[in-house]
């Protein structure tokens, strides 16, 4: 069966996420006086990151509500006790300067371009619709999209079914007429392969291995992957 539709997650994939999340936690951070020299930079850095991952797996578990995951991030890393309003006010100066370095990736808009003709589009992203639509709008792609489906509104996370089918629903398709891209490989394309969608892996970073995802290096290899529609019964087809 053709595919007719791709969701798309956001972070990391359209949109260079952790090069914003670093330039804007570095000029943070640099503001808040908490760094002194490059090895200081490095390491509060590396300690961001991994609070960053460890506190969205617990809102994607379902065990934390999506503001709380940000203020305990903030704790962790200030490793501190502050109240609510202490901790939003510290992560909404950290946003100002994270929102100043969004961009997409060189390769979204015209992927992009090339699919609008024959494919309808939307998003599947494990944050919230007021984030994540504030986000396409302003780097000027929300109109792309047809529907934009968040975890935190839809009460369930990629990679459970649910999450999947719930968009597949919204645009009222079954999973094997759609294809999931997104730059996780279990999270994003083994979650979407067992809810019965074609689950793509974006390995930008080239990590290789998984030869049992379909798996591309750039957006740039999308189109032809999808109109070939024989190279999704051989994984990996990109290396």
């Amino acid at each position: 069966m053709p595919i007719r539709a791709v969701l798309w997650d956001i972070d990391d994939t359209i949109f260079d996420y952790a090069s914003a999340d670093r330039a804007g936690m570095l000029h943070h951070l640099t503001a808040e006086g908490l760094v002194d020299g490059e090895t200081s930079v490095d390491q509060a850095l590396r300690r961001w990151k991994e609070l960053t991952t460890h506190h969205w797996r617990r809102f994607e578990a379902g065990g934390v509500a999506f503001e709380d995951q940000r203020r305990d991030r903030v704790r962790d890393f200030l490793d501190r006790p502050l109240t609510d309003q202490e901790a939003d006010a510290w992560f909404e100066r950290y946003l100002a300067h994270y929102e100043a370095a969004w961009a997409l990736f060189p390769d979204t808009l015209p992927v992009l371009d090339v699919l609008a003709a024959d494919y309808r589009h939307a998003v599947l992203s494990n944050s919230t619709i007021r984030n994540q639509e504030r986000k396409l709008r302003a780097l000027g792609v929300y109109d792309r999209f047809e529907a934009l489906v968040c975890a935190a509104e839809l009460g369930v996370s990629k990679p459970a079914p649910g999450a999947f089918h719930a968009a597949c629903t919204l645009i009222d398709l079954p999973p094997e007429e759609v294809a999931y891209v997104g730059d996780q490989p279990d999270i994003d394309a083994r979650g979407a392969v067992e809810a019965g969608l074609t689950g793509i892996w974006l390995d930008r970073t080239g990590i290789g291995g998984r030869p049992e995802l379909t798996r591309i290096t750039s957006l740039d290899q999308l189109p032809g992957l999808l109109r070939d529609q024989t190279r999704f019964g051989a994984p990996d087809t990109f290396r």
